[in-house]
């Protein structure tokens, strides 16, 4: 009864208090983290979680609390033998105190542990391995746009788990019309992609703004802002609620194992594809690029031209774009993968755009590193860089 009472009592905060009980919890949207240790600020131990029914991981998101004015020391022991542990080289980890201002805080990785140091002005802050972007986030963001005149929504089909697949449609079809499909987030950790959509959907979705007149007037768009609903809850990396990766599942999709990619593939069939856009993050190469599809079997001159020419025009229009760095060809040719996939069935221009979680190194922030604000004018910069090539598309 003793030994209860005394553990009590140092859970309490009281006035002068030094004695407060460190509490570390993921038990929220997006959050993954296993606690080893947390019985001293200084010397905090974490381990990331598997996504569920998978081998995957690398994401992470918690909350710290109860270290007001301590040093912490969080050590996540199993970082070296994440999917991707080469991208824990030269990466800050991602901190805020208030859930919209995101910071990069001092950070290090010895090939088998990454350490997070960080003295906090509050009684409690986040860690995360990019700036998250919640549900909530998401239905907010899919409500302001769906209730701008020129956008209309649409439930085109549900995920493992039930949820809600949003289409949103910006603009009517037409015979003359170029018909554009933007996707994001088929890897849930891959949350700069949301923060991309907020950015290019602002753009596209205002009425004033007369440069991207001529888009909305030759062009539909077919956009999904979440394809991973499921695992963006569950805190995964890269898979859904069945385990399953969504972008290795475009040749064959599944109404049971990836059914987010089968009724997004078959919408697509219904309109048809002019241009794809398919938007990740990358956790190995810290920079922006461009992954086409210009070597599957059906690449043409026109294919492989229409790639040069955005490619082209992204670089004119975004400081934060670049050519140099990227995938290897082989990989483009992946027909499993959404961006082959749609070239190869549609015979049109279809790419990933890849951004970085540390930084990108062409433009380095010591402060935010690759940040939301810098996806969001990014996708600003897409929307030019498409309405340039849209004359071309067919």
């Amino acid at each position: 009864m003793k030994a209860q009472l005394a553990k009590y009592l140092r859970s309490i905060r009281t006035p002068g208090s030094v004695d407060v009980m460190i509490h570390v919890s993921s038990a929220f949207d997006g959050g993954n983290i296993e606690v080893v240790s947390a019985n001293k600020a200084d010397d905090i131990q974490l381990r990331i979680r598997k996504d569920n029914a998978s081998e995957f991981f690398q994401w992470f998101y918690f909350r710290v609390s109860g270290a007001r004015e301590k040093l912490c020391r969080i050590r996540i022991i199993n970082a070296g033998e994440a999917s991707y542990a080469d991208g824990f080289r030269d990466y800050k980890a991602c901190m805020s105190e208030d859930l919209r201002d995101w910071r990069r805080v001092d950070t290090s990785y010895d090939g088998q542990e990454l350490t997070i140091n960080y003295k906090p002005s509050s009684d409690s802050f986040y860690i995360a391995f990019f700036a998250p972007y919640s549900l909530d986030q998401q239905r907010r963001f899919v409500a302001r746009c769906q209730r701008n005149p020129l956008a209309s929504l649409e439930v085109i089909g549900h995920t493992v788990e039930g949820r809600d697949l949003d289409l949103l449609v910006i603009g009517s079809s037409g015979a003359s019309k170029k018909v554009c499909w933007i996707i994001a987030r088929q890897h849930p950790g891959e949350t700069m992609g949301c923060f991309w959509m907020e950015g290019f959907l602002g753009r596209l979705l205002d009425s004033a703004d007369t440069d991207v007149l001529k888009v909305r007037e030759s062009a539909v768009f077919y956009i999904v802002p979440n394809m991973n609903p499921d695992g963006s809850a569950r805190g995964n990396l890269r898979t859904n609620a069945a385990g399953a990766n969504l972008n290795r599942e475009w040749a064959k999709p599944s109404k049971s194992r990836s059914p987010e990619v089968f009724a997004v593939r078959n919408r697509m069939v219904e309109t048809g594809v002019d241009f794809c856009l398919d938007v990740h993050g990358d956790e190995t190469i810290p920079y922006n690029f461009i992954s086409g599809a210009d070597h599957v079997p059906s690449a043409d001159t026109r294919m492989k031209q229409l790639l040069i020419d955005f490619n082209n025009a992204l670089l004119h229009f975004s400081p934060d774009f670049q050519t140099d760095h990227g995938y290897p060809t082989s990989f483009q040719a992946n027909l499993s993968i959404c961006a082959s996939n749609v070239a190869e069935s549609f015979k049109c221009l279809s790419m990933t755009l890849e951004m970085p979680f540390a930084d990108h190194n062409n433009r380095k922030d010591n402060i935010r590193g690759w940040s939301p604000e810098r996806c969001r004018n990014l996708g600003g910069d897409c929307l030019k860089a498409i309405s340039s090539i849209i004359p071309s598309l067919r």
